[in-house]
C-alpha cells in the first residue's frame, strides 16, 4: 500500500470518529500546549531581559563599578556576604578615577544605588506620590541615552554648587501639570524641598508593567544633602562598542585598586561588571524550569500515547473484518502494518498540531493580558511535530502488529 493512500485511509479514519479522536489525544494536547506556552514565554522574557531589563538598567554598551555584585544576594553565602558588606562605599572621586584611566569612554557617570527612595513631589495642589528619586553626575543621561521633551540636563555645575534642580520624567510632568504648563523653571516640592525644573525626559514605557517615566532625577551632591549617602552608589562606563569594554574593564579595575591602595595579593573591594551577569542569572533561572519541565510533559506523553494505543487496540478489534477483506484481496503483512502504523502517527502529529496551536493561543494571551512577553520559536514546533511522531510509532507498533498477524480466513469470518 502506497504511503499517501495509507495516510488517507487514516486521516478519513480519525475524521469518522472524530470526538473519540479527540479525547483520545487530549493528553498529547495538554501536554504539548503546555510545551510550547511555557518555551514561548521563557523565548519571550530571555529577549524581554536582553533587549529591556538590562537597556533600564544598565543601558547599552556599558559596564559599572560597583560595592556589590548585582545579584550577590542570589550567588553569595552569608559569609561571603559579609565581607562584601564590609567594603568601603563608592564615590564620586572613585569615578573620576575611572574616567581618567579610560580617555575614550563615551561617558562615565555616578548614580546613587538601589533600592532607590521614593518621594511626594506638590506642585499647586497636585501632588504625585511614589515617585523614584535618584541622584545623578550629568554624564549619567547620556549612559541612558536620554531623549528630552523639554529643556535639558543637568549640569556639572548643577553637581559643584549642590544646585536645587531637578530632571522630571514625563509621568510626573502628565500627572502633576497635565501636559499643558511649560515645565521649564516651575518649582515642585519633593518631600518638602523646593526644586526647579530644568528638563523633562521623554516617555520611555514600561519594563514588565513597570513605568521607566516615574522618577525625578537630581544633583548627586543634591540627593545626598536631602537623603543622605547611600552604601551603593555605581560606577557606569559607556563605551563606543562592545569590543572597547574588555580593555577598559582592565584599566577601570587598575585605576580603582590604585585609587583603594589594595595590595598586589589583596582581592578587589569592588566589583566590576557588564550587564551579561543579569542575563546569565536569568539563564540560570529558567534553566531550572528547562529541567523540570521535560518530566511533566514525558508524563502526559506516556499517558497519552498509552491512550493511542488503546484505542488503536480496539480499533484492530472492530475493524477484524475489513482487515479479512484487505487481505483477501492480496493485502500483505506490511501493508496492513504500514496502513496501522501511519495511522497511529497520524494520528499523534495530530495531537501535536493541535497542542501547538493551543499553546500558541495561550501563549498570546498571557502576552495579552500581562506584561509578559511570549515568542513561539520554530524549533518548538518541530519539536512538538516530533515528539508526535515519536509517540505515534512507539505506540502503534503492538496494535499495527496485532492487526497484521491477524488469520484472514478468521478475519473474514468477524461480524461486520
Amino acid at each position: 500500500m502506497p504511503i499517501l493512500e495509507a495516510f488517507l485511509l487514516a486521516v478519513r479514519s480519525i475524521w469518522a470518529h472524530k470526538l473519540r479522536s479527540f479525547f483520545t489525544l487530549l493528553g498529547i494536547i495538554v501536554s504539548v500546549a503546555f510545551l510550547v506556552a511555557v518555551l514561548a514565554i521563557i523565548a519571550g522574557m530571555n529577549a524581554y531581559v536582553r533587549e529591556n531589563i538590562v537597556q533600564a538598567m544598565a543601558g547599552s554598551n556599558t559596564f559599572q563599578v560597583r560595592r556589590a555584585p548585582l545579584l550577590s544576594g542570589f550567588n553569595f553565602d552569608e559569609l561571603e556576604l559579609q565581607r562584601i558588606e564590609r567594603r568601603p562605599r563608592l564615590t564620586r572621586e572613585d569615578a573620576e578615577a575611572v574616567a581618567q584611566a579610560i580617555p575614550e569612554a563615551v561617558a562615565v557617570a555616578t548614580q546613587t544605588g538601589f533600592p532607590p527612595p521614593f518621594s511626594e513631589l506638590r506642585w499647586r495642589g497636585r501632588s504625585a506620590d511614589g515617585v523614584i528619586t535618584l541622584g545623578i553626575t550629568p554624564s549619567w543621561h547620556r549612559i541612558q541615552e536620554h531623549q528630552f521633551a523639554f529643556g535639558h540636563t543637568l549640569s556639572d555645575v548643577d553637581v559643584t554648587q549642590r544646585r536645587s534642580v531637578a530632571v522630571i520624567g514625563w509621568d510626573v510632568y502628565s500627572q502633576l501639570m497635565g501636559e499643558q504648563v511649560d515645565p521649564i523653571g516651575q518649582i515642585v516640592r519633593v518631600n518638602g524641598r523646593e526644586v526647579e525644573v530644568v528638563g523633562v525626559v521623554g516617555k520611555r514605557g514600561t519594563v514588565l508593567g513597570q513605568s521607566r517615566d516615574n522618577m525625578i532625577l537630581l544633583p548627586f551632591t543634591t540627593f545626598e544633602a536631602g537623603f543622605g549617602r547611600r552604601k551603593t552608589n555605581i560606577v557606569f562606563v559607556k563605551m563606543a562598542d562592545v569590543a572597547g569594554i574588555p580593555p577598559a574593564m582592565a584599566r577601570a579595575e587598575e585605576a580603582m585598586r590604585i585609587r583603594h591602595r589594595l595590595r598586589p595579593m589583596q582581592d578587589n573591594d569592588f566589583t566590576i561588571e557588564t550587564s551579561d551577569a543579569l542575563v546569565s542569572f536569568w539563564k540560570r533561572l529558567t534553566s531550572l524550569l528547562f529541567a523540570i519541565i521535560p518530566s511533566v510533559v514525558v508524563i502526559g506523553v506516556l499517558v497519552g500515547g498509552i491512550v493511542i494505543m488503546n484505542i488503536m487496540l480496539m480499533s484492530v478489534n472492530e475493524r477484524t473484518h475489513e482487515i479479512g477483506i484487505r487481505k483477501s484481496l492480496g493485502a500483505r503483512r506490511k501493508d496492513i502494518r504500514r496502513q496501522f502504523l501511519i495511522e497511529s502517527v497520524t494520528m499523534a502529529m495530530a495531537g501535536g498540531a493541535l497542542g501547538v496551536l493551543g499553546g500558541a493561543a495561550f501563549a498570546a494571551l498571557i502576552a495579552a493580558a500581562t506584561p509578559l512577553p511570549a515568542r513561539v520559536s520554530l524549533l518548538s514546533v518541530a519539536g512538538a511535530l516530533t515528539l508526535g511522531a515519536v509517540v505515534g510509532v512507539v505506540f502503534g507498533v503492538a496494535p499495527a502488529a496485532r492487526a497484521a498477524k491477524l488469520d484472514p480466513v478468521e478475519a473474514l469470518r468477524a461480524e461486520t
